[in-house]
């Protein structure tokens, strides 16, 4: 009976909090074992050594053995942390709604990033992707000009705090800094699988020119890549016009188009040949502004003759290689599923496949190997 069994293999390094990254698959497993490296090399109080789940037992659940404080091998059954199996259409998923609560807020005290302040745990880790709403403290002060923006988890300072990429210096004082007990309930949302099958845009918050290299920032990984063809969309309340690809005065309805240069980070990329351009600013949006905003992006165009990657060293060996991008599970790039995709332009990703929780795997930078099955036969 292995005529459409599919089993799969590999192995994973564990995140901060203790989790493993997102397992992508063409399958969603109804079965999966794993095996701690590190714990059976050095047998450590608490670590996991090994564990099994089963569809049946429910997700998030597993059986588990792991490490008293002797060291001895213990066991243990799961209901929560273990294997959490998934599978994400075309549209985005999203988490509960955390409330940033009443001790909680967001603060403006830094030029680059704004930190996030939650009552309870936050449960993120470096590398999600989150969306926030109802950022309003009264009806004319708070920052609801970043709410519906798709921003990356930069850092985690404690389990109700953490960081994202935004100008938190307010010199203008169009936005201000908000308290988790504002009667609009302000809150926000983990975006799941954030890139599935959609063009390539991403939300800008910085451009700046130095000896003719401009650098574009962004709030979440762009997964451009060298040599892409991009084009802007920056609305005129945020300055810097001259870099969109229409309006072309001297060619009326021909597009302007840039090649991206380098890419230092996952949320930079830099171009060469822009114009004079007026400066770029995300502070000089009146709240009262916020309804119907339309925020600054720029966006993947173009194409390459095959319409895939190239072989290269992340996926030796494979002509036609999956689509490698930040799934917002970690800070490192991850091959997708599916393949061939435009290059930096349209994400080809209609997600699936399984995780491991905290309990599961509940110490930071341990490697696991893991296997996952679907069977093609089941008696119960």
């Amino acid at each position: 009976m292995a005529e459409y069994s599919r089993i799969a293999k590999g192995h994973v390094t564990t995140v901060t909090g203790g989790g493993t990254p997102v397992i992508n698959l063409p399958y969603q497993p109804v079965m999966v074992k794993w095996w701690n490296q590190t714990a059976y090399a050095t047998p450590t109080n608490t670590w996991v050594a090994n564990g099994y789940w089963d569809i049946s037992m429910g997700q998030g659940a597993g059986l588990i053995e792991k490490f008293n404080a002797t060291p001895v091998l213990t066991t243990a059954s799961l209901t929560s942390g273990g294997v959490t199996s998934f599978a994400a259409g075309t549209l985005l998923q999203y988490g509960p709604f955390i409330p940033l609560g009443g001790s909680g807020g967001i603060a403006l005290t830094s030029g680059t990033t704004l930190t996030v302040t939650t009552t309870a745990a936050h449960g993120l880790v470096p590398g999600n992707w989150v969306t926030f709403q109802n950022l309003y403290e009264t009806a004319t002060t708070g920052i609801q000009q970043i709410a519906g923006i798709p921003f990356q988890v930069l850092t985690v300072g404690s389990t109700t705090t953490f960081t994202i990429s935004w100008n938190g210096t307010n010199s203008n004082s169009y936005y201000t800094a908000i308290d988790g007990s504002a009667t609009g309930n302000p809150g926000f949302k983990q975006i799941l699988y954030p890139c599935l099958y959609e063009p390539g845009v991403s939300f800008i918050w910085s451009i700046s020119t130095t000896n003719g290299v401009t650098t574009v920032s962004t709030t979440a990984p762009h997964n451009f890549q060298i040599s892409q063809e991009i084009a802007f969309r920056i609305p005129a309340i945020y300055g810097s016009i001259e870099l969109n690809s229409l309006p072309d005065v001297p060619i009326p309805g021909s597009p302007i188009y840039y090649y991206v240069n380098t890419v230092p980070t996952s949320n930079t990329f830099t171009f060469l040949g822009a114009p004079n351009y007026t400066a770029f600013t995300v502070q000089n949006v009146p709240f009262a502004s916020f309804v119907g905003l339309q925020f600054p992006k720029v966006l993947a165009v173009g194409d390459v003759n095959t319409g895939g990657q190239q072989i290269s060293a992340n996926q030796p060996g494979v002509l036609y290689p999956s689509p490698l991008l930040y799934n917002g599970f970690s800070t490192t790039i991850a091959p997708s599923i599916n393949g061939p995709a435009i290059l930096g332009a349209y994400v080809n990703n209609t997600s699936q496949g399984f995780f491991i929780g905290t309990s599961g795997a509940n110490i930071a930078a341990q490697v696991i190997y893991w296997e996952a099955e679907y069977p093609d036969y089941s008696v119960n």
